[in-house]
């Protein structure tokens, strides 16, 4: 039996006999990186991690000059590269005020919440040490301030660093070694459960990057002949929206990007199954790319479905916007709660690995057609359905096949 895009939980699949994914490692890693902060402009300590772990796969790589890092697996050709993307950084915040009662405030880095950072445990990172902390809406005691903690309202201006050091005053602040631009990074405070459910800030995306790096050891240690070079591109501005357009070639035909798929109301994606995105809040995704992930899906018994995210952007978008002439499309893990204190299953992180690596394997498409990156006559170019389709005659509306 093979499954094709869902609406409602179906039973699961069976095992596919020759693609059997470490979730111990998935699972392992996604803890280890969930355990670093890196939130947007602080990611050195993250990419170290990933890096190490690459010279243990003995994988070649490269690094900007900021830290996004490229990963490359060699493949039968170079001429038509591909790239598999993936980002490091989370949201956080920052200092940008040392107040007069020894407490820090803060604006975000990336876009959440301040209802979810409420009761955060944090560090903060000076030039010299780091300080622990946790953040507190400004009236936090009942105690003290009585049915006034319920109608407070909800936004960054309204909570506070408190710092676990003696400073009851902007000077206190200063004599420790605070600063304003400190990083603030917030405890992703993962729980993996025996039923496969994971809850923990981060999750965006670091189970997005476990299950890259779990992809990664997966081709070094059962090799197979891939069709062309691979690249895995680990970005660390995803979240501040530049992302991919610093670590990308030009040569690169087509690109996967791995984030979270947000499950809740109106949406179509679930913790138990990949989602294919068709459309985010930048445009749609390229037509055959995406089809083409749908039919290794279906090819592969993988578990599925289709979404569209509208008030979502990814790697791809910041590929595209820099000028890269590249086909994108977006994979998914369901995420609920997603820029909050989120939840994905095992079960989604398979899945998507197990497509990743059938992906792999396939052969890029329009090969031909986009050797030099340009396509010179019409006889390269795809076509899609709308003129693939049999067509009407105008003379006598009979349809020719």
């Amino acid at each position: 039996m093979k499954f094709t895009e869902i609406t409602q939980p179906l039973p699961a699949p069976p095992a596919d006999p020759d693609c059997q994914i470490d979730m111990q490692y998935v699972a392992g890693w996604m803890l280890k990186l969930l355990k670093i902060h890196s939130p947007t402009g602080y990611t050195d300590p993250v990419t170290r991690m990933v890096v190490a772990e690459l010279d243990r796969l003995g994988v070649r790589y490269e690094m900007t000059r900021r830290g996004a890092i490229r990963a490359t697996i060699a493949g039968t050709s170079s001429t038509t590269p591909r790239a598999i993307v993936s980002h490091l950084d989370t949201l956080g915040a920052m200092v940008r005020e040392l107040k007069s009662n020894g407490r820090l405030a803060i604006k975000p880095v990336g876009t959440w919440s301040s209802r979810f950072a409420e009761g955060a445990r944090v560090s903060i990172f000076t030039d010299e040490e780091i300080f622990r902390g946790t953040i507190l809406p400004l009236k936090a005691s009942g105690h003290i301030f009585n049915d006034a903690i319920d109608t407070q309202p909800v936004n960054w201006d309204n909570v506070e660093v408190r710092v676990d050091a003696k400073s009851f005053c902007k000077q206190d602040l200063l004599n420790l070694g605070l600063n304003v631009g400190d990083f603030v990074g917030v405890d992703s405070s993962p729980e993996l459960l025996e039923n496969g459910f994971i809850n923990a800030r981060h999750l965006d995306n670091k189970a997005g990057v476990a299950v890259m790096l779990c992809v990664i050891r997966h081709l070094v240690e059962q090799p197979c002949e891939l069709p062309t070079d691979l690249h895995f591109l680990f970005t660390i501005s995803e979240e501040v929206g530049s992302g991919a357009s610093s670590v990308l070639r030009g040569d690169v035909s087509e690109m996967i990007t791995i984030d979270n798929g947000t499950v809740g109301h109106g949406q179509e994606s679930s913790e138990h199954w990949l989602s294919v995105c068709m459309a985010d809040s930048s445009g749609p995704f390229d037509y055959h790319l995406s089809r083409h992930l749908l039919w290794l899906c279906r090819e592969h018994n993988i578990l599925h479905g289709r979404d569209v995210f509208r008030y979502y952007r990814s790697d791809s978008a910041s590929a595209v916007e820099s000028g890269n002439d590249i086909r994108t499309a977006l994979v998914t893990f369901g995420l609920d709660s997603s820029h909050g204190y989120e939840r994905t299953h095992l079960d989604c992180l398979e899945g998507l690995a197990r497509l990743l690596i059938a992906y792999s394997s396939t052969e890029p498409l329009f090969v031909e057609g986009e050797k030099s990156g340009l396509i010179a006559s019409l006889d390269d170019f795809p076509e899609t359905r709308q003129t693939a389709v049999p067509h009407m005659h105008p003379d006598d509306g009979s349809h020719d096949s």
